[in-house]
């Protein structure tokens, strides 16, 4: 299973219980946080306040949304008041900043080109990743995805998880003997998703630990596994299902394949200019040893 083919995986809350290796796939690998450049000043973006002259319009409300509005609980009227309130505030100390000329010292300086050289890179990365993005990208990306994916096995399973060897075999006995599997888990079982019988819904086989994985696709549906040990501790399997992973339909995924083209641009943007660039690392200069305290001798 490439990278290309998590792009359509499905993700449940079962499945999140599930002991299971940690993918990367493509689609992080680049994390970069997309800012979004201001609107122009048009007829449509009009002035919300002015503080000592200065205009606040529409278009900076909907920035500073886009950098508090996460943390704030209010709607409507009210957020749009109190974002204008932050906007107002912000003018006002940055405009007493200025009188004492703080935009003159080297601190300001340094942290002002900082911020305009991660907003220059922010938004070239958000306009790659839009420019990458049509039908005809989309469909053939979701063409080799498909692909991929085709005749790829999954299996719905349960499990048990138990600390030692010793008592995932006093399950297993009672289990043979005529147990409920699903009322064992929930009495036996430490995994947190012992409370739903230890279901783990549908799996592929690169989504477990290896251990777990190659038993579980070895059973039938229907079979029980001896114990397994794996990082989690001692597990008992049951297979309940095995099918081929059904293909999900194209307008299910396609926010998934939208961003993973935007992703792959950037990435590729990326390297490409990284590769071109002359980049030198400066060693540090070596740290000058200390003075020695006074009326102390010097060292030879």
């Amino acid at each position: 299973m490439t990278s290309l083919s998590l792009v359509i995986r499905r993700s449940t809350a079962a499945r999140r219980r599930a002991p299971r290796r940690r993918r990367y796939g493509l689609a992080v690998a680049l994390l970069l946080p997309l800012a979004f450049a201001a609107p122009g000043r048009a007829q449509d973006d009009p002035v919300v306040a002015r503080v000592n002259g200065t205009e606040i319009r529409a278009s900076d409300l909907a920035i500073a949304d886009e950098e508090i509005g996460s943390n704030l609980p209010m709607t409507g009227q009210e957020r749009r008041e109190y974002l204008t309130k932050y906007l107002s505030d912000m003018l006002v100390v940055a405009q007493a900043a200025e009188s004492k000329k703080m935009q003159d010292r080297e601190d300001f300086k340094r942290r002002l080109a900082y911020s305009r050289n991660k907003l220059l890179m922010e938004t070239m990365l958000q306009q790659e990743g839009k420019a990458s993005i049509s039908d005809q990208a989309l469909h053939q990306l979701y063409d080799e995805a498909t692909k991929q994916m085709a005749g790829e096995k999954e299996v719905h399973a349960r499990h048990i998880l138990v600390e030692t060897q010793d008592e995932a075999k006093a399950v297993l006995a009672q289990l043979k003997k005529g147990g409920d599997f699903a009322a064992l888990a929930k009495e036996k079982s430490k995994d947190p998703g012992a409370g739903n019988g230890g279901d783990l819904g549908y799996f592929t086989k690169d989504q477990m630990v290896p251990e777990f994985a190659e038993a579980a696709f070895k059973l039938e549906a229907g079979q029980l596994s001896d114990p397994v040990k794996t990082q989690f501790g001692w597990h008992i399997i049951k297979v309940e299902e095995k099918r081929d992973r059904p293909i999900p339909e194209f307008d299910k995924v396609r926010d998934q394949l939208e961003n993973f083209l935007a992703r792959r641009s950037q990435a590729d943007l990326v390297n490409k200019l990284r590769a071109q660039a002359n980049v030198e690392k400066v060693e540090p200069a070596p740290e000058p040893a200390p003075l020695p305290a006074p009326g102390m001798p010097k060292q030879k």
